[in-house]
This record gives C-alpha cells, structure tokens and sequence, in this order.
C-alpha cells in the first residue's frame, strides 16, 4: 500500500489512471428557523464528482473515472454520472436546520451551529455493485455519508484500487433512532478500524478527529484534517504539515469537506504532491462555502 512519504509528502508514482469514486447521492432539505429556505443535491459523491468533472476537461489524456452510488425511485436530479436505483428503497435525504444567530461559544454540536439529521437512508452499496477485477483503479475515494459503506465495500475497493482514500465521516457517523440526528462514535468502535493499515489516505474534519484517534492512525496511513477558516493539517508518521487556507465568505458549509476531498484526490490524480493537493482541496473548499449546495464553478479560476 502506498502512503505519504516522510520526505517530501509525495506518493511515489506518477501518471494516475482514473478514480473510483463510491457513495450515495442524496436530497438536502436546509432550514432556518424551522422554514424551508432551500432544497439541493447532496452527498459526498455529488460534490465530488462537481470538482473532478471541473479538473478533467473533455481530452484523450483526462482521466475516466467511475462513480459507484444508489437513489431511490423518487431521486429529483440530472447527474452526470448517473447512479444505480434501488426499486424498494427511497433516497437518503438529510435535513440540516440552521439557527438565525450563532449560538455561544462551546455551545455547537458535532456539525457547529447546524443540527443534522438522517431522515430517510437508501440501500447500502455492496460489494457486488462495485467494477469487475478487469477494472483496476489508481485511486479509490470511499465518499460515504449515511453509513452507505459496510466494512465488506470498503474491503473490496482496497482490492480494486492502488491507493484508497477514506472520508471518515462515513465510518463514525451514528444516528439517533428517534429522530435521526447525526452524531459521532470512535472509529476504533467500528468494524472498520482494522482495514487502518491498508488505506491510504484518511480525511476527517477538526470535529471529527477526536474520534479517529490521530496518533494512532498516522502510524498506518497519512491523515487529513480540514480545520475551515484555518486550512488544513496533514499528519503522517512523525511528521505535521499545516496547509494554509483560501478566504471565503460563508453561506452553506454543507459539503465543503466533500469539495476539499475532490481538489485532493483531482490533485493527486494530475501528480500533485500531497502538500499541493491539500492546497488544491482548500480552494474547492473556500468556493463551496459561499454557496448553497453543489457549487458552479468559473472555469476561468480553473485555467492553468
């Protein structure tokens, strides 16, 4: 398995093939105050595959990459990558309820001042609705939101794929029976936690690293921190890298660890090194925060 380089944060190899890229797609419903003030496209795969169509202009050289996610019947969008559907299962949709006012300091919950819940969730993705063994992957994004990705998937894309970065939040997330709320658990809690030494890349936010255990992780692959306003941090065996941030003025910060990890992995797949690709995630992260679901991007930012 290939992971950061203690020496100058790069994977060893260049000239990425193409990506698979597998998790859900969802509905987004955002309130405020208890109003509906907007209605999008969500889901990690979503804002994932926003920023890599951006990073892979129409060429014989760009890479192909594969999407692996599951809707429902009642799915409401046109996706350019379009998902499996499960017959007998609606599509996950999440409601995000924002307050008019911040709260007080050390008052936010798991995700600050917004109260997150799972209201309906598909089907999870399989083992089976994964590629063939003829499909061989450079790089594997485990994009999961809503527990859409058991141990077995995750097990079959480490066989799949040279190098698989995992967005933790689709590993630790709990819901609460009741209502749904999203919540946190330990990663080492999960039936996950052993798959650590053949992953490569772990992404988590600054809410979400008390549960990974970062110590302990950076052992076995390298991990990512996005810390918002503050950039990033990467961590790998003994060595701490801070990746400054891009200014931006916040709207929705729905999905902006999503966007992040697409820079990162469309950097990596263009043979960025690890630090540079970081800087690249901080931009699409800085882009999506001042706008209201998945983001359209200028392609004149986008411009070599």
């Amino acid at each position: 398995m290939v992971h950061c380089e203690e020496g100058d944060g790069q994977v060893p190899w260049r000239g990425a093939r193409a990506a698979l890229v597998v998790g859900n797609y969802c509905h987004d419903v955002l309130f405020r105050d208890g109003r509906v003030v907007g209605e999008t496209l969500g889901g990690a795969a979503s804002f994932v595959s926003n920023v890599l169509d951006a990073l892979s202009p129409s060429s014989p050289n760009s890479p192909s990459h594969r999407y692996v996610a599951k809707v429902g019947p009642d799915f409401a969008y046109a996706v350019a990558h379009p998902p499996l559907v499960a017959p007998s299962s609606p599509t996950t949709l999440f409601h995000a309820h924002f307050p008019s006012q911040s709260r007080p300091h050390g008052q936010s919950g798991y995700h600050g001042d917004r109260v997150l819940r799972r209201v309906r969730a598909c089907d999870a993705i399989l083992p089976s609705d994964l590629p063939g063994d003829a499909d061989g992957f450079d790089f594997g994004l485990a994009a999961g939101v809503a527990g859409e990705i058991p141990p077995e998937t995750l097990a079959r894309m480490l066989d799949l794929c040279q190098v698989v970065l995992v967005d933790v939040q689709g590993l630790i997330r709990s819901f609460d029976p009741a209502d749904g709320t999203v919540g946190l658990v330990p990663l080492r809690d999960t039936g996950l936690a052993r798959l650590l030494p053949r992953i490569g890349f772990l992404k988590a936010s600054a809410e979400e690293a008390p549960f990974v255990d970062i110590e302990e992780a950076r052992k076995w692959c390298c991990v990512i921190v996005t810390e918002g306003k503050d950039g990033c941090r990467v961590y790998w065996k003994e060595r701490e890298l801070h990746v400054p941030p891009f200014p931006a003025v916040q709207i929705d910060p729905t999905g902006a660890g999503d966007s992040f990890l697409g820079g990162f992995v469309g950097g990596l797949v263009w043979g960025l090194s690890v630090p540079d690709a970081a800087l690249l995630g901080n931009f699409f992260g800085s882009l999506t925060v001042g706008q209201i679901g998945v983001p359209k991007f200028d392609q004149r930012m986008l411009q070599p």
